[in-house]
């Protein structure tokens, strides 16, 4: 099945479903990391002015997958950060995850950005490979981070 299944909208992640999506990426990342090395954003920030969450249905309607960017600028650049992508494990390998990112990257552009940062976790080579794919390179802390052994920080210029 391709990504063409799937319709990407912008949402309110204060719906019960999306709620879920992101409990199953904490559930997912909590036996993970310690604590200190959790950079998730919690809820209410998803919901702030400088957040554009997308959500990913089925055919059926059924949230199946999210992201979201928050717009600030990072290291004197108009930039975005990616922030809570997570993909249900049944419809990864399908091209959703790749196609949310790149609905993320164009609405960030759309809005002045020209770079797009994002931490993640080192033991999530997934994730990991699909960001590499996409064009972004490792970089150090960026922004309010400090260095974290177990973090991976990335960044791709957006044209």
């Amino acid at each position: 099945m391709s990504g063409a299944a799937y319709t990407l909208a912008c949402e309110s992640p204060r719906q019960p479903e999306v709620q879920a999506l992101i409990d199953a990426l904490d559930a997912y990342q909590v036996p993970l990391y310690p604590i200190e090395s959790h950079h998730g954003i919690d809820l209410e920030a998803l919901c702030a002015a400088d957040i554009h969450f997308l959500v990913a249905r089925d055919a059926q309607g059924a949230a199946v997958a999210c992201g979201a960017v928050r717009l600030a600028p990072i290291d004197g650049h108009p930039a975005g950060e990616l922030k809570r992508m997570f993909v249900s494990p049944a419809q990864r390998g399908q091209g959703l995850g790749r196609r949310l990112l790149n609905a993320l990257a164009a609405w960030a552009q759309s809005q002045g950005a020209r770079r797009l940062y994002l931490e993640t976790g080192c033991r999530q080579p997934e994730a990991i490979t699909l960001y590499e794919r996409a064009g972004f390179a490792h970089v150090p802390a960026f922004g309010d981070y400090a260095p974290d052994p177990l973090s991976v920080f990335m960044m791709k210029e957006l044209p």
